[in-house]
């Protein structure tokens, strides 16, 4: 028998650790890649880390240095001054400079976005500063600049007609290529002003099936596969490669009601197809998570949003029925409700990219008809339901709402109410509903800087929202993930900012 030479043997040796060092990192979720611009598809690279905000999250969700070191309010609140980071240099060996950061956000306010909810006079460069004045003082303003839409990248980035062509960013991974909407590799950037990831090389692929991306994780064609659905969550945890991860986030699973529509328009109409839901009952056997029924839109984590209510109290048919039964529905032969030779029959439309979705559909439609509501489920894109918003044809639309897109609430909900009283509402907000208080306490919260007032603001709009409810909550929502048991240091962003895949190493 020939043995091998000794050199030949220690470099065969040597091979695993090489391997593991410089094994890529491949990350699968929904999310389609939807162009360059932050302003529809920011969230994709602030996740996959190419690409950083003014101002970052702590572990607790509140606003921290991001790529500004601080940030201080004027004395009237009219002018913010964010004092940049020394020595971050952009992905094409450009400085970040104050003009450079002016400019991207200019950009951002120029598109539709969270800036929107903002009174922004003018966003100007003065020093190593960063100055955004405003017409009114707005005390949330540091949250939204952790938005994903608000992303700084190089001037390199856009071309003459102001359009992004690039993701030039300042994040420890750079673009090596994109291929929307669905593929997106990135790499190691050696110049980053941080601490340097451990894992070079690392893809993105947008997967809209949940059926898919579970087999993706369990053949191993995927390291890091996120939102899973719950038979297929129940199936992975059996798999030793496997780790499973699940964190509560400031998402809700909520329907959205036309209120213009005539069997809507009475809130009592809202609230009786509320107090058909069986919360507890979706919590437990859809989603696998008792804890996740909800009686109310702002979970715990939302802090004074929150008002405490029990989803065991919030389901009455009775009462629901005796509701019904006060606007003039009554129950024909086959159970089922009509008012004036019409049924109570209404279309929610919902999507899959949230696998969890559909079947909360289906669990609403079979309780609805316990009170005699016929309800259609129409299952297609997510796009559909801001569509049908504009267009008026919504009836219903199912949804995971993020209220923690940015460390305050109050951003999503100026999104989806506004301080308009003759035009609230947004594309996965309130649709056709008018009050008389909510505008002028949501405009107060903008501007009010203190805690305690700004608290028992936040509670007067929860029990508002849970009272008149344009936008019915159902159950929290969990991001889930599945992730190759050889992967340290994984965690879940209950924010959703990041994929964290600059804290990740592959295990020796």
């Amino acid at each position: 028998m020939v043995r091998p030479p000794r050199s030949l043997l220690l470099a065969l040796a040597l091979l695993p650790l090489s391997a593991a060092a410089d094994r890529p990192l491949a990350v699968v979720a929904p999310w389609e890649i939807t162009g360059a611009d932050p302003s529809t598809a920011g969230y994709v690279y602030a996740r996959m880390r190419v690409a950083e905000t003014l101002v970052d999250t702590d572990a607790d969700g509140r606003p921290a240095p991001g790529l500004a070191a601080s940030w201080q309010p004027s004395d009237d609140g009219l002018a913010w001054r964010f004092a940049l980071r020394e020595d971050v240099t952009f992905h094409d060996g450009s400085p970040l400079t104050a003009e450079a950061a002016a400019a991207s956000l200019e950009h951002a306010l120029a598109k539709p976005g969270i800036l929107d909810s903002a009174p922004i006079a003018a966003i100007e460069a003065e020093g190593n500063e960063v100055v955004i004045r405003l017409d009114s003082p707005f005390a949330p303003l540091p949250a939204l600049l952790a938005h994903s839409t608000t992303l700084i990248l190089a001037p390199g980035a856009f071309d003459d007609e102001e359009r992004v062509t690039e993701v030039i960013g300042t994040g420890p991974y750079r673009v090596k290529s994109v291929a929307p909407p669905q593929r997106l590799e990135v790499e190691r950037f050696d110049g980053y002003w941080g601490e340097a990831p451990a894992i070079g090389t690392a893809s993105y692929l947008a997967v809209g099936r949940g059926e898919t991306r579970a087999v993706m994780a369990e053949s191993g064609d995927a390291d890091v596969v996120f939102t899973l659905d719950p038979a297929s969550r129940a199936r992975l945890a059996r798999n030793d490669r496997l780790a499973l991860h699940a964190e509560p986030l400031p998402r809700t699973i909520v329907f959205k009601v036309n209120a213009e529509h005539p069997f809507l328009e009475d809130e009592r109409a809202r609230q009786a197809l509320s107090l058909a839901i069986d919360r507890e009952g979706i919590a437990a056997g859809l989603l696998r998570d008792p804890e996740a029924a909800a009686a109310e839109l702002f979970p715990a984590s939302l802090g004074p949003w929150h008002l405490g209510l029990d989803a065991g109290d919030a389901q009455d048919l009775e009462r629901a029925r005796e509701m019904l039964a006060e606007l003039g529905w009554q129950a024909n032969g086959s159970g089922m409700l009509e008012r004036d030779g019409e049924p109570f029959q209404l279309t929610l439309r919902t999507f899959s990219d949230r696998p969890e979705l559909p079947l909360v559909a289906t669990a609403l439609q079979d309780q609805w008809r316990e009170i005699g509501v016929a309800l259609e489920v129409a299952v297609g894109n997510a796009s559909e339901i801001p569509f049908g918003h504009r267009d008026g044809s919504l009836e219903l639309g199912l949804m995971a709402r993020n209220y923690g897109l940015v460390p305050d609430p109050l951003g999503t909900l100026l999104d989806d109410f506004g301080t308009d009283p003759e035009a609230m509402g947004g594309d996965w907000g309130a649709m056709g509903w008018r009050d008389d208080d909510l505008p002028g306490w949501l405009d107060t919260l903008r501007q009010e800087a203190d805690s305690e007032a700004r608290s028992e603001l936040a509670g007067q709009v929860a029990r508002r929202l849970n009272e008149a409810m344009p936008v019915v909550p159902v159950a929290w929502y969990q991001q889930t993930a599945a992730v190759d048991a050889e992967l340290e240091g994984f965690s879940i962003d209950p924010l959703e900012r990041s994929y964290r895949i600059d804290e990740l190493r592959w295990s020796e």
